[in-house]
């Protein structure tokens, strides 16, 4: 709508456009031309550059008059048009200083330097000007909207179903309100923002925020509440592209999906909850927990597990891998269960076993093996709770063992509700988790013990970054730092003081929980009632992201890639929300019992079914991941180490042991007489072989091999020593070729050597094989994917 004022100044006003490309051609082009002069006094187009500028000059004066004119009579404003009038004035000052400094040049040849910075200063203006120009008419990105690089970014109008809304005779629930202003103010934002928002205001109307939808523009109201067939706003997007008062006037206009929408919502009183001003950006998982219905049994599918990925691979037209068979199915649970390869003669065995129902039966016997099973896990504890032998802290008193009351943990099997309960709220025995580590000299804020157990809780056992918001806000999350302070300071015997990129703020930190509906921390408690108190409120049932997070891990442990990934951004999408959310409440129904989780995902289809490789291990973290089947995975470095302890010989020694479970009196020992690699301290070897650094949380091993794994499979003094102790006493009880070749293959890969693998070994070895020759026939089928790989 222009204002009421006279025709004559509106008519010259809009004649701006059209004079305003005089100004921008021939000063650019002037400003060109001198770039060809300088070091030429006298050349010869002077004469050419003096007349574009005088004319250059007068169109430039001529259109910010006229431009002048357009901003006051029709109706426009914000901030894109400020800049773009305040620039323009800026062209008209610096031309009146070019036709100055052109003159006196002309008189002393001294002035062309100032001249020509003038020329070029304004020559810039110019370029500012234009652009802001035409974001006034087209948008602000109309060149950049063009790369190649940004079209990841236009806009494609998404699908707006108005039945996603439900029953809506009792109104709509506050959730649905903010979900559905979601999408209205997503089709003003890129509909109706190049013209009515805060860079640029037209018709005094915007439609960047509630107030201002709700005041409407220089007509009045544009939205009648309750009633969209009598809103202006829906007559405007609704009239054809030639009608004069089509909305939006430039671009596409609205599909009907969009129309129906802005519609729906006008019918529905227009709702624009408060809690919508300030949308996250960020998914955010659901806390509580929830518990749905499995599908239908079919297809022999027995096991909850398999029914919803029966599901999950319906939908998105997958197919079943065929189930592996026995050999590799046992290798895959002695491996996952208890980190051991299975010997010759439990293979045997196993075939043997003529019940059906051989499979659940092994597995179970396994997962009663206490010790065996302990071992094995210690080391996806000791990464996850950093739990280490040696290393920063524990000479100087700054960091606590806790591997006696983790191993008589995982021993009895103690329900995982306890098993947090007593890190949250430690013992003596326990306390190493949230004391964290006591670094010497200066620590930063972010890094200060009661700062470590807040970050190190909300990570391993809520699948949460803090991180980022233990120094600033988050820029990864809505988390605050004044609510990691507040959570760090449950775990602090003196209230905190916040400090914002290690710069104390005067603030003092509050004591509360990440979410307040778990319960009420009494900020003015001691420390231990404090502990108490979060103990008590985080493992209770209705804490569900407790509970998924573990049920994430453990599944990532035996699948190769978890529901959701990363396993610590619990906020991302898992690729089944019902899997997930059923196995977590099956898992606390179950009485918390991890040996319980693990033989329900072991005994399911899904896990005895082939399993799949990938080329890169950034697919397994790509949006549009398609869950098809167990992830291939390289063996750990303890694993790697017991399979050559047992088959061949010990790779540590007794002198290495940093705890001894044996000592124990447990109604149990372990079936190995060698230390387990879960047992000892990390040394060169076992780091090559993946073992983190445990100084800091490690709730992920990366399965690819990598240069420095290679360099010492080749030419690691650890393993060539234990490969020729093994070599010789395999040559003392095993006296023919023949006969090492196939107890190699059976022991280490569970099969008979092909007759084509026989040859090349037999022709390695000869008749009489040598030491060496045995060591490098132990070498080279330990590095085939078939040893190295759980398939």
């Amino acid at each position: 709508m222009v204002s009421d004022t006279l025709w004559i100044w509106q008519f010259l006003g809009r004649l701006h456009p059209m004079i305003v490309h005089f100004p921008i051609s021939l000063i650019l082009f002037a400003a060109f031309l001198e770039l060809l002069t300088i070091g030429k006094p006298n050349s010869k187009l002077r004469p050419g550059i003096n007349l574009m500028l005088k004319a250059g000059i007068i169109s430039a004066f001529l259109s910010v008059l006229l431009g002048l004119l357009l901003a006051g009579n029709e109706g426009v404003s914000g901030d894109l048009l400020d800049r773009h009038r305040l620039t323009g004035i800026l062209t008209g000052i610096g031309s009146v200083l070019i036709l100055v400094f052109l003159q006196l040049s002309i008189k002393q040849q001294g002035f062309i330097r100032w001249f020509r910075v003038s020329l070029f200063l304004t020559s810039l203006s110019v370029i500012i000007t234009g652009h802001l120009g035409a974001a006034l008419t087209h948008g602000e990105n109309y060149l950049t909207e063009t790369f190649p690089w940004e079209s990841s970014n236009n806009y494609q109008t998404p699908s707006f179903e108005l039945t996603r809304y439900g029953d809506i005779s009792a109104g709509l629930s506050l959730e649905k309100e903010i979900q559905l202003i979601g999408e209205v103010r997503t089709i003003l934002a890129h509909n109706c923002y190049k013209c009515h928002s805060g860079a640029k205001v037209e018709a005094d109307l915007r439609l960047d925020s509630k107030e201002a939808v709700f005041k409407g523009g220089e007509s009045g109201a544009i939205l009648k509440a309750g009633n969209a067939s009598s809103s202006e706003i829906i007559r405007r997007i609704s009239l054809a592209k030639s009608h004069k008062d089509v909305m939006p006037s430039k671009g596409n206009l609205l599909n009907k999906d969009e129309i129906a929408l802005l519609g729906f919502w006008i019918d529905q009183g227009a709702p624009w909850p408060d809690e919508a001003e300030n949308p996250s950006i960020y998914r955010v998982a659901k806390m509580e927990p929830r518990k749905p219905v499995p599908p239908k049994s079919s297809e022999g599918l027995d096991n909850p597990i398999d029914l919803w990925v029966d599901l999950y691979f319906k939908e998105n037209g997958i197919s079943w891998q065929q189930t592996v068979d026995d050999r590799t199915y046992l290798r895959r649970i002695y491996l996952d269960v208890i980190g051991l390869v299975p010997s010759p003669s439990e293979l045997e065995r196993f075939y043997l076993d003529e019940r059906p129902d051989k499979r659940s039966v092994w597995l179970r016997n396994l997962l009663d093996r206490q010790d065996d099973y302990a071992q094995h896990w210690l080391t996806f504890w000791n990464d996850n709770l950093r739990n280490d032998y040696t290393g920063t802290g524990y000479i100087t008193n700054g960091r606590y063992n806790i591997t006696d009351w983790l191993y008589k943990s995982l021993q009895e099997n103690k329900p995982y509700h306890q098993f947090v309960k007593e890190l949250l709220n430690p013992t003596e025995e326990s306390k190493g988790f949230i004391e964290g580590i006591k670094w010497r000299g200066t620590v930063n804020a972010s890094q200060r013990t009661e700062m470590q157990a807040a970050q190190n809780v909300g990570q391993v056992i809520l699948g949460l970054n803090l991180k980022c918001a233990s120094c600033h806000d988050s820029f990864i999350s809505d988390w605050k730092l004044e609510e990691a302070y507040a959570f760090a300071n449950i775990f602090a015997d003196s209230t905190l003081e916040v400090s914002r990129c290690e710069i104390p703020t005067g603030k003092m930190a509050g004591t509360k929980i990440l979410w307040e509906e778990l319960g009420e921390i009494d900020s003015t408690a001691t420390r231990s009632e404090k502990l108490q108190q979060l103990s008590e409120y985080l493992v209770q049932p209705a804490n569900g992201r407790m509970y998924r997070t573990i049920v994430n891990r453990v599944w990532k442990q035996m699948m190769g890639r978890g529901m959701v990934e990363p396993v610590d951004e619990m906020d991302n999408e898992p690729w089944s929300q019902d899997l997930l959310d059923w196995l977590a409440s099956e898992f606390v129904d179950r009485n918390y019992d991890l040996k319980e989780l693990i033989y329900l995902i072991a005994s399911s289809r899904i896990y005895q079914s082939g399993s799949i490789g990938v080329k890169s291990p950034e697919l397994l973290l790509s949006e549009d991941y398609k869950f098809t089947g167990m992830v291939r995975r390289r063996l750990t470095a303890e694993q790697f180490s017991d399979a050559i302890s047992w088959i061949f010989y010990p790779v540590f020694d007794e002198k290495e042991f940093k705890y001894k479970p044996n000592q124990l009196l447990t109604e149990q020992k372990p079936t190995t007489e060698f230390p387990r690699a879960s047992l000892v301290a990390n040394n060169s070897f076992l780091t090559a072989m993946g073992r983190p650094n445990r100084e800091i949380v490690s709730t992920s091993r990366d399965s690819q091999a990598n240069l420095l794994q290679s360099l010492e499979l080749t030419n690691g003094e650890k393993l060539n020593d234990v490969l020729h102790q093994g070599a010789e006493l395999w040559k003392e009880k095993y006296p023919s070729s023949d006969e090492i070749i196939q107890e190699v293959f059976v022991q280490t890969l569970n099969r008979k050597p092909s007759q084509k693998e026989f040859q090349i070994a037999k022709a390695a070895l000869g008749d009489q094989p040598e030491t060496d020759k045995i060591q490098d026939l132990f070498w080279a089928v330990l590095l085939l994917p078939e040893f190295q790989l759980i398939y």
